[in-house]
């Protein structure tokens, strides 16, 4: 292993991983490994545990994250500007690049759009923005998230990636 991206959760390496296999890139075959730590809490324990490797490290992080990820790298030795984040998260990075309209049809094609039809009826939902409605829905189990991470990527037009995510595999 020559590189590794250090992401907080499960749906976030699966995103990076799609993402890479539909920019045509065989991680494994270039020694690139995508870790999911388990949270942002562990960054510096892991950093620690990759102390002295000759790897070369990014990290993916939401932007409530970001300090804890920043300053662990700058701890570790490592360039802080090797992290990269999403605004939000990785579903509301997603959610603009599609589009809210072609989120709630990938909801519906893979069944999911009545139930979020009955998030949106619920009343500490109904007047916020679709986009936010989206958000807590993707947000709203770790399953989701995870099944929804591949799918939404494999929607994306691979014209409109969110930049941290095509930067972090860049740097890679």
């Amino acid at each position: 292993m020559s590189a590794v991206v250090l992401v907080e959760g499960a749906s976030d390496r699966i995103a990076l991983e799609t993402l890479a296999r539909r920019r045509g890139r065989d991680l494994a075959a270039e020694g690139v490994s995508i870790a999911a730590i388990g949270g942002a809490q562990a960054i510096g324990r892991v950093l620690d545990d990759l102390g002295g490797t000759s790897l070369t490290i990014a990290g993916l992080c939401d932007v409530g994250e970001e300090a804890d990820f920043r300053r662990a790298f700058e701890r570790a030795g490592l360039d802080a500007d090797r992290v990269y984040v999403c605004t939000a998260d990785l579903e509301d990075e997603l959610i603009r690049a599609l589009g809210t309209a072609a989120v709630e049809g990938v909801l519906d094609a893979n069944g999911d759009l009545g139930s979020f039809r009955t998030l949106q009826k619920q009343a500490v939902w109904r007047d916020r923005s679709v986009q936010d409605q989206l958000r807590r829905f993707m947000g709203s189990g770790a399953r989701r998230k995870v099944r929804y991470a591949a799918v939404l990527v494999d929607a994306l037009d691979l014209g409109r990636v969110p930049t941290p995510l095509d930067g972090v595999l860049a740097a890679v």
